[in-house]
């Protein structure tokens, strides 16, 4: 089997996107086998190769091309890897038209979207719906993403839609990593990740910060520390001002990956009350530190985190947001049942969907 990845970055940054589509990256390489071949062009990294690809990869990887957002490049080398390969896997809606494209040329290859969220919960532009006609199947995270698709595009056939859940990176696991020891507080931790960018206020940030006084009046001593930069920073710290919970609220800036399991492995509990979530890789990963996980009813976390492992507030309830922390305090989940319900998404299971999907006749 030959296998072509496009991504709009692998490398270049952390955020969800690319994290998937790194282990999208070694599940290819794995099904394609010693025989096969995959290549991998990716719209805004960097040419040459990231000293992580290896981790990601293996001998069947034969092209790794970085356009450092050379558009025109892209597309003429997805036009030259598509004629040669069996199966093109999209990572991005904003990539498609450039699949469909590459098609025109190798009438034999499929294509494949993979859709992750809130990149297809609009309207799409009519190069969009064009390329979103000629997928072959397309891998949405969840099933809410799943229903957002036929919302906008419902001349798609239903069966085409799949739903392909998202996974945890193996080799990022407290099993095959040791967190460094973290300074543990005498009341409850609560602990949020993400990037903070004006541009996301939909992750709830700030409604943590707001119920934090009322949390506070339970449990004194309880403190939030928000993990993650960006130019939205100012506005939260204002705000734990305003709300009289400066000495409470920590901001750690951005961290790497040891810290980060050091936060988790430190932590209570792990809150992220957003509306937008299409799946929510950051509850996995509190997860398989046995840690509970509070979001919003939105979106797709009610299809992650169920009763056992956390529990579930209307967006923007601050009141509604407190008791469910309290909750979690004075009620602790089962941590091996939490670890159990992060191994239903292991890489291994991500991995049979998504062969079920690419392999099947």
């Amino acid at each position: 089997m030959r296998f072509l990845l496009l991504s709009p970055e692998l490398f270049l940054a952390e955020g969800g996107i690319a994290r998937i589509l790194r282990l999208y990256l070694k599940a290819l390489c794995e099904l394609a086998g010693p025989e096969g071949r995959v290549d991998s062009l990716v719209l805004n990294d960097r040419p040459g190769r990231d000293p992580r690809l290896p981790l990601y990869s293996a001998d069947n990887l034969r092209e790794q091309i970085g356009c450092q957002r050379g558009k025109l490049r892209f597309l003429l080398q997805a036009i030259r890897l598509g004629r040669r390969n069996d199966k093109l896997i999209c990572g991005h809606l904003h990539l498609l038209p450039v699949a469909r494209l590459a098609g025109w040329f190798n009438p034999r290859l499929e294509y494949y979207l993979v859709a992750h969220g809130i990149d297809v919960w609009r309207p799409y532009s009519p190069a969009e719906r064009w390329a979103l006609r000629g997928a072959h199947r397309i891998l949405c995270v969840s099933e809410f993403t799943r229903r957002q698709l036929l919302r906008f595009c419902p001349e798609l056939p239903p069966a085409a839609l799949v739903v392909v859940p998202n996974t945890l990176d193996p080799l990022l696991s407290p099993a095959t990593t040791a967190p460094a020891a973290a300074v543990r507080g005498s009341g409850p931790r609560i602990l949020t990740v993400g990037r903070l960018a004006s541009t996301d206020t939909y992750k709830g940030y700030d409604t943590l910060i707001e119920a934090l006084p009322l949390v506070r009046r339970v449990h004194p001593d309880a403190t939030l520390r928000i993990v993650g930069g960006g130019d939205d920073e100012p506005r939260l710290r204002r705000l734990a001002q305003q709300q009289g919970v400066t000495g409470a609220v920590t901001f750690t800036g951005r961290i790497d990956d040891a810290a980060l399991r050091a936060e988790y492995a430190a932590c209570d509990l792990f809150a992220l009350p957003s509306r937008k979530e299409g799946f929510g890789l950051v509850f996995l990963e509190a997860m398989i530190h046995g840690k509970p996980c509070l979001g919003a009813r939105a979106g797709a976390v009610p299809e992650v985190i169920t009763e056992s492992v956390g529990a579930l507030a209307d967006y923007g309830n601050i009141p509604e947001i407190a008791a469910a922390v309290t909750d979690l305090v004075q009620h602790p989940r089962d941590p091996a049942a939490i670890r159990a319900r992060a191994d239903s998404f292991a890489f291994p299971a991500f991995q049979r969907h998504l062969a079920a999907v690419l392999l099947a006749p």
